[in-house]
């Protein structure tokens, strides 16, 4: 392992740059320049979107920027000792021992062990004196090399918990004379490699010097972790979670007194961590770790110290992240069959995969190009698709109740999306539904129910009383205004088609409404007054041909507007997550998925609603001008023979699209930039392991 650095790695007493961005970007150049990363920019972009979400820096002059990046080809350490330092946002100063650890996506368990060995030499005195000491990058290597070489066992009081316990006998006659409390810790942050072993260490230590407590920490690191024996956990009078991401089998905490904050502190406050976890074990009244699992994990660690709309972000993006799935599988699965089925498929499909079968193709109403197979095939693909499309209010509502309840808060958060579907409430209904749920979920799961109930709170009361409220609120109160108000828009539109030289300005209203929501009430208006017109087309009466056009094209806007932004125009304005969602939206818009660009509203909606609706203006505008009609509901480009003329089509939705992503990537420019940490840790499922 004495290859994780070498002295071309090593900047000793050489400017850098006068802030951590030239600093890290430095570093990163200088292990790209050995052939230990392919990008530069693409692990400096990995790494400062770890830093935004928690800057790196630690008292005693230390700034540890890291991340693992898919640029990264080998494990690897970059150190540079600073004159002067930099800021990396400790509390006591600026930064002059600065370590960039890199490591790849899919790095080993041996080699995130010894970058994490490098982290807790950080907490160690001679270690830091040797590093300032040093006289040569050599001698800088060589102290390094031997720090991160000791076997394991140089590291176990942290690393293993039950090393880290005192003997039986002593716990019990300590326990007898009424001295001891027992404390529990868990440290775990979003990369798994530095901070979270640089807590267990700090922790420990602090725990030591305490009179009268015994501590054991249990960190979860992304090589893994051994998890504290049941035995202590249940004999622990309380329990410390230094947390930036889920704490994983937190059901195992259920009923502790617990204590949360994010991994940052466990490292510069521990004393003050386990000095609340004492006043915690003695009040009744403390928060305790629900018997469901709900608030031990990430969601809620570090609530104290965000914003209330850095939390609703948060959650909003957890039940996006498991909504796209749906959204993305079924969009495809709809364009597919309109494809082989034509776009008439949609008035028989349902009863075509009900009577017919493979070996017993339909005879009658045939509209697919590929006769009766492509008629049977596209029926199949266009229910799956419908099907699919089908869940996606009601899994945003549920995973947005997730995120604020945790497992309690699903199903009534699945139960409240789908009466907002109901009550013809969609998008925006599902949101509303899903956070009701979640609060209602959360609150009841506040109360310390007597041991006997535990067991069926999270899985009989919560979810029965919760799905009672919140469903009850959006039946009694919220889901009827929302429904008016879509009937409302669409009599209105419906006037405005029918008013010659309006069909502009309704193409121009329709654009707006497309990409307003992105697939909420506001957007389903547009999509219906559309869809439901088509019933009322004759070849003497072309405008609702017009009007489905418009409306098509103009929902294909946002997500390939910020597919352009993110993959192609300005990849440094957008964090990692945002360029994977910016590659799959080129597809979903393509496919006329406007929820494609949702992850993107979702996480900075000041700048790209205002952008979508101007590029949905444009297109939807333009659209009417060309006369473009499209004789499909649905399907994108996938649908091009339904559509005439298809390069007016294109032309409107490219127009709209440069000037949405030109006018986001613009907007980003101003002011300061949105914290990418929600875009980092939203997907509840994505842990680092």
């Amino acid at each position: 392992m004495s290859d994780i650095i070498t002295a071309e790695l090593v900047t000793l007493d050489a400017p850098l740059g006068t802030d951590k961005q030239s600093v890290i970007r430095a570093l990163a150049e200088r292990v790209v320049a050995q052939g230990r990363a392919t990008s530069a920019q693409e692990l400096f972009d990995d790494a400062w979107a770890r830093e935004q979400k928690d800057e790196t820096g630690l008292p005693g002059g230390i700034g540890i920027p890291h991340a693992r990046s898919a640029s990264v080809t080998e494990p690897t350490l970059a150190f540079a000792r600073l004159t002067p330092g930099v800021d990396f946002g400790a509390p006591d100063g600026p930064a002059d021992i600065v370590f960039l650890i890199a490591a790849p996506a899919g790095a080993d368990e041996a080699h995130l062990a010894v970058l994490s060995q490098l982290a807790r030499s950080l907490m160690n005195n001679d270690f830091m004196s040797g590093l300032r000491a040093a006289q040569t990058p050599a001698d800088a290597v060589r102290i390094i090399t031997d720090a991160v070489t000791p076997a394991p066992a140089a590291s176990a009081p942290a690393a293993a918990p039950a090393a880290a316990a005192a003997p039986t006998a002593t716990r019990a006659e300590t326990r007898a004379a009424g001295r001891t409390k027992k404390i529990v810790a868990v440290t775990a942050c979003a990369t798994g490699i530095a901070h979270t072993f640089m807590a267990a260490d700090a922790l420990t230590a602090a725990g030591a010097e305490t009179e009268g407590v015994e501590l054991i920490v249990e960190p979860q690191g992304s090589s893994g972790y051994k998890a504290l024996p049941q035995s202590v956990i249940d004999d622990a009078d309380a329990v410390i979670f230094a947390v930036d991401v889920d704490v994983r089998e937190p059901q195992r905490f259920a009923g502790k007194p617990v204590v949360r904050a994010g991994v940052k502190r466990g490292i510069e406050q521990p004393k003050q961590l386990i000095a609340e976890a004492l006043a915690a074990s003695d009040n009744p009244n403390a928060a305790r770790v629900q018997g469901g699992a709900a608030g031990a994990g990430a969601a809620e660690a570090p609530t104290a110290q965000q914003s209330v709309g850095r939390r609703i972000q948060r959650w909003l993006l957890t039940g996006v992240s498991y909504m796209i799935p749906f959204v993305a599988g079924g969009g495809l699965l709809i364009a597919l069959g309109f494809l082989l089925g034509g776009y008439q498929v949609t008035q028989n499909a349902a009863n075509v995969i009900i009577q017919n079968s493979l070996w017993d193709l339909p005879t009658e109403g045939i509209t697919s190009s590929f006769g009766p197979l492509g008629q049977y095939l596209g029926s199949v693909a266009f229910m799956i698709g419908s099907t699919s499309m089908g869940f996606i209010v009601a899994v945003l509502a549920g995973f947005i109740a997730y995120a604020i309840a945790d497992r309690p808060g699903i199903a009534p958060g699945f139960v409240a999306g789908a009466v907002a579907v109901l009550m013809n409430a969609g998008f925006i209904g599902g949101i509303i539904g899903g956070l009701l749920a979640g609060f209602i979920a959360w609150w009841l799961g506040r109360f310390d129910a007597p041991r006997w109930l535990r067991g069926l709170m999270p899985v009989v009361i919560v979810p029965f009383l919760g799905s009672i409220f919140a469903s009850g609120l959006m039946i009694l109160f919220l889901g009827r205004p929302i429904a008016s108000l879509m009937a409302a828009l669409t009599e209105g539109l419906t006037g405005l088609a029918g008013s010659g030289a309006g069909a502009i300005v309704l193409g121009v209203i329709l654009g707006l409404m497309m990409c307003f929501d992105l697939g909420g009430p506001v957007n389903k208006v547009a999509y219906v007054f559309a869809t439901t017109g088509l019933a009322a087309a004759t070849q003497s009466n072309t405008t609702p041909y017009l009007i489905m056009a418009a409306v098509m094209a103009a929902g294909m806007v946002p997500p390939l507007a910020m597919a352009l932004a993110s993959t192609v125009l300005a990849r440094g304005r957008f964090t990692p997550v945002e360029r994977e969602n910016g590659a799959a939206a080129w597809l979903l818009g393509a496919s006329f998925i406007s929820e494609g660009a949702i992850p993107f509203a979702a996480a900075d909606p000041l700048r790209v609603i205002p952008a979508s609706m101007v590029g949905g203006a444009i297109t939807g505008g333009l659209s009417m001008i060309i006369g473009v009609q499209s004789f499909a509901p649905h399907g994108g480009v996938f649908v091009f023979f339904a559509i005439n003329p298809f390069w007016g089509f294109a032309l409107a939705i490219a127009l709209g699209t440069v000037v949405t992503a030109l006018i986001v990537v613009a907007l980003k420019r101003i002011g300061a930039q949105k914290d990418p940490s929600v875009a980092e840790t939203a997907p509840a499922a994505t842990v680092a392991a």
